[in-house]
């Protein structure tokens, strides 16, 4: 009996993981839930609430609260909904609002919400700001955010799909009209027994839950779920006679409201006057099942233009792949040949003999700055493996939208826990460097520990202040400030010393195939500075992302959606290789030249992609973020830019100096000195 308790759960989870991978290679292209991210099914009549996010706007990166507005607010008063790390980090403040109905049960009239008090001037001053700044309405429905459909004014036939709703609009008299009265539509599926059984595997790998579903009758078939939302915002004058005696969620007729066009406006805000608010619903069936009811939200038109990317990157790797294995190799066998060919006359013909066999004595010689360059490798390390187990994971499904800001929670704490890969990186390249002497690991550790963490926390910090004093929702409340203080030094900085202690315990270290003389080789004059080289090298990489880039810059900084993390996966792959093979080739013409200096060029080879990412920003900013209003927006946009910026430079330069080691400790192994 034991054993067979044993296996159940044993079995179940086997299953479990069998239909996940069975959904993942029959339907690549849809999205999957993993356990415990299940459906919340609603009886007819049950009630449901609609909560609200924060107003944001495309054109300003200050987001506020929803009721830092006249609008009405709920009976009992309003509560904010539990939030993650990444929530708060995004900026999300979710509250309870006054829209509420009941599955199934359509508005006969337009339900009455409040009448506020008479709009102060100051007030009144704030909506037509928030109109003329195009901020938004976002309304939430069991995690849904609410649909807008819009007319496309180029192709008329052609339906444009925004999340939330303006505040107001201006019209063409210059007069300012809040959008008081709203249409909503509640896509609902009925849920069948199949689909529920299947789902309460998914949700709780139980196989007696199972049979214990199956043996039933309903099995949750008169459930349903809430697979879409859409609003229909309407700017309606109501009569003054008809709501004066009203309460909240009684119903009311109103011509205007019945005819509800958006094109036509009604409620003028005006100071000293009141707002009147009011609402209707409608559910409405659909095919859509539960675990597809976000394919409408992530929804990315432009594949053609991703797959482009990804082959215009393929060419690059394949261009520069052919210079590395045909040139390089084919020139690095043609010299040891002549080399091995000139065997013991080598000494007489020494004076003749010019090339990169010439560096050998020099190519393993300490580079300056060496703590530096330890730092920033091992930063580096820990921003990269960041990015890959992110990327990976998003585009495996495990990040799912549902879970609001899941994906800046995940960032952060892979980040966090990288902090060991970077203190093991920069501790274990400074011994190489120092030829196995690992005095001094200490303060690489410490450096490592707070020389890119610091930077980021003070631009993030200074940022931070200007939220604060704008009153923005996007800034960091401060018990959560204190919490990403100790999650540094009392997670990162920790796990960071114990990579560097790691890396100083172990034994043995990199041998370096060649013998360092005690005197430095002169570097003959060059007649261009090898620095040109590095600038331009950086375009290659710059040319295998800088597609991807504009989806990403748009999803930053205009609220597109991006989740199209396959892609980015791939293109991340592709860079990879670019900065490696392009920091191997600098390397190489470095060395022909009798130049041994390759340690900071081949990590600023790669890493010069940064510069043309920084240039992108700016042009960004001008031609596409035109319409990005106040110093407030732009220092934000102009900080997260340099961050940006900055870390891809320490990723990208790691992978160059790490490739351009291998390669140069292979040449030099590959020579037989006298």
């Amino acid at each position: 009996m034991a054993t067979a308790a044993m296996a159940s759960p044993t079995m179940s989870t086997l299953l479990l993981f069998m239909m996940l991978f069975l959904h993942l290679y029959i339907s690549p292209a849809t999205a999957f839930y993993l356990p415990g991210s299940y459906p919340h099914r609603y009886l007819p009549g049950e009630a449901l609430a609609a909560k609200v996010n924060s107003l944001t706007s495309p054109s300003s990166k200050l987001p506020f609260p929803y009721y830092s507005l006249p609008f009405c607010a709920p009976q009992g008063g309003v509560n904010r909904a539990a939030e993650s790390l990444g929530e708060l980090l995004l900026g999300d403040r979710i509250e309870t609002s006054p829209y509420r109905f009941s599955m199934l049960t359509n508005s006969t009239a337009a339900l009455f919400l409040c009448r506020t008090d008479p709009v102060s001037p100051a007030a009144a001053d704030l909506i037509r700001s928030r109109i003329d700044d195009a901020y938004h309405v976002n309304l939430l429905l069991d995690t849904l955010p609410v649909v807008r459909y819009v007319n496309n004014p180029i192709a008329p036939d052609v339906l444009l799909r925004s999340t939330g709703f303006p505040v107001g609009v201006r019209a063409d008299d210059g007069e300012y009209y809040v959008y008081n009265h709203l249409r909503l539509t509640v896509l609902v599926n009925k849920q069948k027994n199949a689909t529920a059984r299947v789902e309460a595997l998914m949700a709780t790998a139980d196989a007696s839950e199972l049979i214990g579903l199956s043996g039933g009758g309903g099995g949750g078939g008169g459930a349903y779920t809430v697979v879409g939302f859409e609003v229909v915002p309407c700017s309606v004058e109501h009569d003054e006679a008809a709501i004066s005696d009203k309460k909240m969620y009684d119903g009311f007729s109103s011509k205007a409201a019945a005819g509800c066009d958006p094109s036509v406006v009604g409620m003028r805000v005006q100071a000293n006057k009141p707002l009147a608010f009011s609402y209707e619903v409608s559910f409405v069936e659909s095919a859509v099942e539960w675990p597809s009811r976000w394919d409408a939200y992530l929804e990315m038109g432009g594949a053609q233009v991703h797959w482009f990317s990804i082959l215009n990157s393929i060419v690059v790797v394949a261009f520069l792949a052919a210079i590395v294995l045909v040139i390089l190799l084919r020139t690095v066998r043609r010299d040891l040949e002549q080399y091995e060919e000139l065997g013991s006359e080598a000494a007489p013909h020494a004076d003749d003999m010019a090339g990169w066999k010439l560096m050998a004595g020099d190519a393993f010689r300490e580079p300056s700055h060496p703590v530096l360059l330890c730092v920033m490798v091992g930063d580096g390390v820990r921003i990269l493996g960041m990015g890959v187990v992110t990327i990976l994971f998003a585009a495996l499904g495990f990040m799912s939208p549902a879970s609001r800001g899941a994906l800046v929670s995940g960032m952060l704490c892979l980040y966090l826990v990288m902090g060991l890969a970077a203190g093991y990186t920069a501790v274990r390249l400074w011994k190489t460097v120092r030829h196995g002497d690992s005095a001094g690991w200490k303060a690489v550790a410490w450096r490592a520990s707070f020389v890119f963490p610091g930077i980021g926390f003070s631009v993030f910090t200074a940022l931070n202040c200007v939220l604060w004093y704008n009153g923005s929702t996007g800034a960091v409340p401060f018990a959560l400030f204190v919490v990403l203080i100790l999650l540094w030094f009392f997670v990162s900085v920790p796990l960071t010393l114990a990579g560097g202690l790691l890396a100083s315990r172990v034994r043995g270290h990199v041998e370096y195939p060649v013998k360092t003389n005690k005197i430095a080789r002169q570097v003959p004059a060059a007649q261009c500075s090898p620095w040109v080289f590095v600038a331009v090298a950086g375009t290659l990489p710059f040319g295998t992302l800088f597609i991807e880039l504009f989806f990403i810059m748009s999803s930053l900084w205009l609220g597109r959606v991006y989740y199209v993390f396959g892609f980015l996966l791939v293109v991340l792959g592709l860079l990879v290789a670019v900065c490696a093979e392009v920091s191997v080739v600098l390397t190489y013409m470095g060395l022909c030249v009798e130049d041994w200096r390759w340690w900071w060029r081949s990590f600023f080879a790669s890493g010069s992609v940064a510069a043309y990412i920084l240039g992108y920003a700016v042009y960004y900013l001008v031609f596409d973020l035109h319409s990005l209003s106040g110093p407030v927006s732009a220092a934000l946009y102009v900080g997260y830019s340099l961050l940006m910026a900055l870390a891809v430079m320490l990723a990208t330069g790691a992978v160059g100096l790490g490739a351009s080691f291998c390669f140069v400790y292979y040449l030099f192994s590959t020579v037989k000195l006298d």
